[in-house]
């Protein structure tokens, strides 16, 4: 460029600032963001449509059921018209929608508490067993399936490699109720080490824990197992033995690093699924979380906390899945999705 052309740019108004905000909006966080954002919105979109549409296609009136048996119909007329079933399906859903927004999400027909309210009590619960058994599911299965690979590098151990993989498949096989059915019969009935049901002290905490995080450390271990086999043939970890590094030093410097982004993925993987195992667990432990909360609303059907139930759930998977890129993100910037370049 010469130099009038230099000073002709610097004449033109806005020209810097128009090139520092096209410069900004092809940073790659800014277009992670806008995805990521973009993909909370359309979630959220079909979690609310597909929550309302719960009531209109199950079976049966709902107006008759929250009138109560041995209702006249003008009182399950008086009741349809509370519940604003009587208005058009379009107005219902801009009433549910607009509830939403303002965290009103309706009064539970058996028991006239708000279903935000009966969410945030319960939420609690939910969210204490579920952190905690993915705490403990990467404490376990992150040093089990490297300290496997390496005892059994090169075809060393084979009959520990055989036994891994048996163990693991078969907790993983067996279905999550029943797994929790025979911690209470071992743990709890036979040796009464932990309370069978119920959240009155912490060692409630520990059966419904361990139901919960079993099977997903079986899988994660199984594949931080394999990574790692890879990862040790790679050239630069023969490199780092032939310095004489260390097996500790070695495996956590070069080896582990390696593991993160997959060990991080599947985890969030996991715990978004544990939030749906949380159902079935909480319903064998009469654990007070929302599992059991929505259990009891599908038998009594209280359509407006299985809605509100579902919706939460529903958005925390969701936010639990952008938590993890954004960690992801942050710790490899070639998951933004684009190179990175200097501002």
């Amino acid at each position: 460029m010469t130099a009038p052309s230099i000073a002709e740019a610097s004449r033109t108004p806005g020209a810097g600032a128009g090139s520092a905000g096209s410069r900004y909006l092809r940073h790659p966080w800014v277009g992670f963001s806008l995805r990521r954002l973009g993909g909370l919105l359309l979630s959220f979109a079909v979690l609310v449509i597909v929550t309302f549409l719960i009531v209109p296609l199950i079976p049966g009136d709902p107006a008759v059921i929250a009138a109560g048996e041995g209702a006249s119909p003008a009182q399950i007329a008086t009741v349809r018209a509370e519940l604003g079933l009587d208005l058009p399906l379009l107005t219902q859903f801009l009433n549910y929608f607009s509830g939403v927004l303002r965290l009103d999400m309706g009064a539970s027909f058996i028991s006239g508490e708000a279903v935000s309210a009966l969410i945030f009590t319960r939420f609690p619960f939910t969210a204490e067993i579920a952190l905690l058994a993915i705490v403990l599911v990467l404490a376990i299965a992150v040093p089990l399936g490297m300290t496997v690979a390496i005892l059994t590098r090169g075809g060393r151990n084979r009959w520990l490699d055989a036994g891994f993989n048996f163990v693991t498949s078969l907790i993983y096989s067996v279905p999550q109720y029943v797994v929790a059915t025979l911690l209470v019969v071992v743990f709890a009935v036979t040796l009464r080490w932990f309370p069978a049901a119920g959240a009155a002290t912490l060692n409630s905490l520990v059966l419904p824990t361990a139901a919960l995080m079993l099977g997903p450390a079986c899988v994660i271990s199984r594949i931080v197992r394999r990574e790692t086999a890879a990862v040790l043939e790679k050239d630069y970890i023969r490199t780092a033995r032939g310095w004489r590094l260390g097996v500790l030093r070695t495996n956590a410097r070069y080896v582990l690093p390696n593991l993160v982004t997959t060990t991080l993925t599947l985890s969030g993987l996991i715990l978004a699924a544990q939030l749906g195992g949380a159902v079935v667990i909480e319903t064998v432990f009469a654990w007070p979380g929302l599992g059991q909360g929505i259990v009891n609303a599908i038998l009594q059907r209280d359509y407006p906390v299985i809605r509100g139930i579902i919706l939460v759930l529903g958005l925390l998977a969701t936010l639990i899945i952008i938590l993890v890129d954004l960690i992801l993100a942050i710790i490899d910037p070639r998951n933004l999705g684009g190179t990175t370049h200097d501002v």
